[in-house]
C-alpha cells in the first residue's frame, strides 16, 4: 500500500440507468450477489487506493449503505458525497419540471470536500477489469515536474468494449504521442465485422479500427480539477441556456477544454482489460458469465468479500 502518495478512487453511482431500467448500480452480477461496483473496488484496493468514495443521489444513502458500504467498510476508507440538482451557481435556475442531476463533471464536484489528494473517477455500473487499475497506479506513482496540471484517462480497445444488442455511446480518442486531443461523443456499432461511429454532434461517420483507443470514463485526476469545473459552470449555463432542460456539464467535455486552454496535459493510458457493461437488459447474461469466468481463472474469489 502507498501511503507517502496516497491516491483514491471516485465513483460515480447517481445516474438512473434509464436504458436497462432501475438502479442498476446495485443490481447483483457475482455468484454471491456481488455488484459491478465491488469488483471494482476489490482490484481498486489490489491497486493501492486507500479510500473511496461515492457520489449518489442523497435518497438512495440508505440503501447504498446498507447494500454496499457495510461490508466494504470493512475493507477500506468510504466516504460519501451527494449530487444535487440544486447544486448550481447561485444566478442560474433550472426547468421546474428537471429531474436529472447536470451529469458527470457535476458528480465530480460534488466530491470536492471530500478528496484532496490525487484521485481516480470510474462508473459504478461498469467493470473495468484488474488492469486498467495497476495501470493507474503506476500513474499516480510517477514523479511530476510540470507546470501544468498532469491528468490521465484509461484507454480501452473499442473492440473490448462493445455489445451485441445495439449501438452505445463512446468517446472515441484522438491521440497524438500517447496523449489525448479530444474525445469524439460517438454512438458506436460493429455491423458486418466493421465498428462504425456516427459523431453525437452531427459530423460524419467513420470507421473505426478495432483498437483504436476509446473512453470509459475513466480517468485520473488532481484535485485542481474541482477548480476548473466550479469556474466554468456558469460557462456551461451561458452556453445551453437555451435548453436547460436536457443538457449535461460532462467530464469529457471539461477534459477537452483543459486541453484546447494548455491548462493540463492528458495521458493515454492503454490497458489490456476488456470493460464490462450492461447498455440493454439483453447485457446481464454475458456480463454474469464473464466474472464467472475470472473467478474460474482465480483472478476473483468466489466470494469477494469474505
Amino acid at each position: 500500500m502507498n501511503k507517502e502518495r496516497p491516491y483514491t478512487l471516485l465513483i460515480m453511482a447517481a445516474g438512473m440507468g434509464s436504458r436497462f431500467g432501475g438502479l442498476k448500480q446495485i443490481e447483483p452480477m457475482g455468484p454471491n450477489g456481488e455488484f459491478l461496483l465491488d469488483y471494482s473496488i476489490y482490484d481498486a484496493i489490489q491497486a493501492g487506493f486507500q479510500k473511496v468514495v461515492f457520489v449518489i443521489k442523497e435518497e438512495n444513502y440508505e440503501l447504498f449503505q446498507e447494500t454496499v458500504g457495510k461490508r466494504i467498510e470493512k475493507q477500506i476508507q468510504v466516504e460519501y458525497a451527494f449530487q444535487k440538482i440544486t447544486d448550481i451557481p447561485t444566478r442560474y435556475q433550472l426547468p421546474k419540471d428537471r429531474v436529472k442531476p447536470l451529469g458527470t463533471a457535476q458528480a465530480i464536484l460534488a466530491a470536492k470536500d471530500k478528496i484532496q489528494e490525487d484521485f481516480a473517477v470510474i462508473n459504478a455500473d461498469d467493470f473495468y477489469g484488474r488492469d486498467a487499475f495497476f495501470v493507474l497506479r503506476d500513474f499516480f506513482l510517477q514523479d511530476r515536474n510540470s507546470s501544468i496540471e498532469e491528468y490521465a484517462i484509461v484507454g480501452y480497445q473499442i473492440q473490448n468494449t462493445l455489445t451485441e444488442n445495439g449501438a452505445v455511446k463512446r468517446g472515441v480518442c484522438q491521440v497524438k504521442d500517447e496523449y489525448l486531443e479530444r474525445i469524439i461523443e460517438s454512438s458506436v456499432e460493429k455491423k458486418d465485422g466493421v465498428i462504425v461511429a456516427e459523431p453525437l454532434d452531427g459530423s460524419s461517420k467513420f470507421e473505426v479500427e478495432p483498437n483504436r483507443a476509446v473512453s470509459m470514463n475513466m480517468f485520473a485526476f488532481t484535485p485542481a480539477i474541482f477548480t476548473y469545473i466550479e469556474d466554468h459552470f456558469p460557462d456551461f449555463f451561458e452556453k445551453n441556456k437555451a435548453d436547460l432542460s436536457k443538457c449535461e456539464y460532462l467530464i469529457p467535455d471539461v477534459v477537452t477544454e483543459c486541453i484546447q486552454h494548455k491548462i493540463a496535459t492528458v495521458q493515454v493510458l492503454p490497458t489490456t482489460a476488456k470493460w464490462q457493461g450492461i447498455t440493454y437488459l439483453e447485457d446481464k447474461e454475458k456480463v454474469v458469465k464473464a466474472i464467472a469466468e475470472l473467478i474460474a481463472q482465480g483472478e476473483y474469489p468466489q466470494k469477494l468479500w469474505k
